[in-house]
């Protein structure tokens, strides 16, 4: 079939011609003309047309689809507003698609980043130098369970937390199958109820080192969003805050929990503070993440607003310490620049382990409980003056965000004091003391007082623990 090129003036109204269909009934293209002779629809069954016959404009809203395979060329990309991922076979574009920067730029404009997004420091609960897993009852000295992460009962011992690996809570395997295989979990130690003065809380304190691109406390303040997974045999809603580390700046969030026993992903998006004090570039606190667990009424506001003073939940919040035996559990806490929660910021074992003995490092094989009579390590002493004298260094595997403090431990060897290490001189005997000395930010003397001989060598053991958290 042919057609042959016609003046539009033949079709116009004058002419008495208003549509036209061409070809027969397998392979028609039906044309419909305005007054003027120019095309206003057309519609066809036509097989193919070749693209060498297509010189002029198509108009998008003729077309339904196109199939992969019938594109060869370039498409120019202002002629495309939108893309269906499942148009993109397997996922994939060509590198040469893609124009250098492209995501750099928009990942940077919206606010996202490349390198550690997360602000929080073992936000998977994987890290356990402390307890190697033992349960912690929180109180008002406000101990450390998994690294990073303080737990605070006033009063005290209304509940115990503890790093849990196990798959064996109903629906664990929706937290397994995001990627998480361990959690804190907080369990109510009794049915308390809570007064308007009481506080029961986990939280982590971030190094404002790691906060001053936020910009806090100025007028650029950036938006963040924290997200995390929560699990609790109670429903309701729970209440959280963001507080400066001066806790006179508080911004509570509450976050709803539909269904107990149920693993539930929670995002919170937060405007940045342009007021108040805040810490940045430097090894201080800057921003605290918390969740509470009961508060009273003197310490809950109002949510998703920034405030003046110390707020750390919502008003009428769930109280888990509340009910006896109730279960709270928490993990894959993440905290970002950006609008949006992202996939969580997985980092391997070894640089998050790192990362949290920046704040603590102690001596323990790992997996071992911090106590007295464990298996231990063993330093050179070097006697000077036959009294009191000074291990060789030891250095730490971190540098130290600030002068540590040190608790010192007996080793697992017969005739041990507690808080004592021993020395080896033909047999193990307790030192009369052992100190530190020449504390630095990254490493330490152990000094032991006994009966020595001097300039002779000698053989310490023990354990120690060393603490530069916020």
């Amino acid at each position: 079939m042919a057609l042959t090129r016609v003046s539009p003036s033949l079709f116009a109204t004058s002419n008495n011609i208003t549509s036209v269909t061409v070809g027969g009934s397998a392979n028609t293209i039906s044309l419909t003309f305005d007054a003027s002779g120019v095309i206003t629809s057309a519609s066809n069954n036509a097989v193919s047309v070749a693209n060498t016959a297509i010189t002029g404009n198509i108009i998008s809203s003729q077309i339904t689809s196109v199939a992969n395979t019938q594109i060869s060329g370039n498409i120019i990309s202002s002629q495309i507003t939108s893309i269906g991922g499942s148009q993109i076979t397997a996922n994939t574009i060509a590198n040469s698609a893609i124009q250098t920067g492209a995501v750099e730029n928009y990942m940077n404009a919206t606010g996202l980043s490349f390198g550690m997004r997360n602000r929080i420091i073992n936000g998977a609960m994987v890290i356990d130098q402390r307890n190697a897993g033992a349960s912690v009852t929180a109180s008002t000295s406000a101990p450390y369970s998994v690294d990073r992460w303080q737990i605070y009962s006033s009063p005290s011992s209304k509940f115990t937390v503890q790093q849990t690996p196990s798959a064996t809570e109903t629906g664990y395997a929706t937290r397994v199958g995001a990627g998480f295989t361990n959690y804190l979990g907080c369990t109510s130690s009794s049915a308390y109820t809570v007064t308007s003065s009481d506080l029961f809380f986990v939280q982590q304190p971030i190094e404002a080192f790691n906060t001053s691109d936020l910009a806090f406390g100025t007028a650029n303040a950036k938006t963040i969003t924290l997200s995390f997974w929560a699990y609790s045999s109670l429903t309701g809603t729970f209440g959280g805050a963001l507080q400066n580390y001066a806790i006179n700046r508080s911004y509570p969030f509450s976050y709803t929990i539909s269904s107990a026993n149920t693993w539930t992903q929670i995002s919170v998006t937060i405007t940045g503070d342009t007021s108040g004090s805040w810490s940045s570039g430097s090894n201080t606190g800057s921003i605290i993440v918390l969740f509470s667990l009961g508060m009273g009424s003197t310490r809950s506001g109002t949510a998703n607003a920034w405030v003046a003073g110390d707020y750390r939940s919502v008003t009428g919040a769930t109280s888990v310490v509340g009910t006896n035996g109730a279960t709270f559990y928490i993990t894959g806490v993440q905290l970002e620049k950006g609008s949006t929660a992202t996939s969580f910021d997985y980092r391997p074992y070894g640089t998050e382990l790192q990362l949290c003995q920046r704040y603590y490092e102690n001596s323990f094989e790992v997996g071992t409980a911090v106590a007295n009579g464990q298996n231990a390590t063993a330093v050179l002493i070097y006697s000077l003056n036959g009294s009191a004298d000074r291990s060789q260094g030891i250095f730490f595997k971190v540098q130290k965000r600030a002068l540590s403090t040190f608790n010192l431990y007996s080793p697992n060897i017969s005739g041990q004091t507690a808080g004592q290490w021993m020395v080896y001189a033909g047999s193990w005997s307790n030192g009369s003391s052992t100190t530190i000395s020449d504390n630095g930010y990254q490493y330490f003397h152990i000094q032991t007082t006994f009966a020595a001989t001097q300039n002779y060598t000698y053989l310490t053991s023990g354990n120690w623990t060393a603490s530069a958290e916020l």
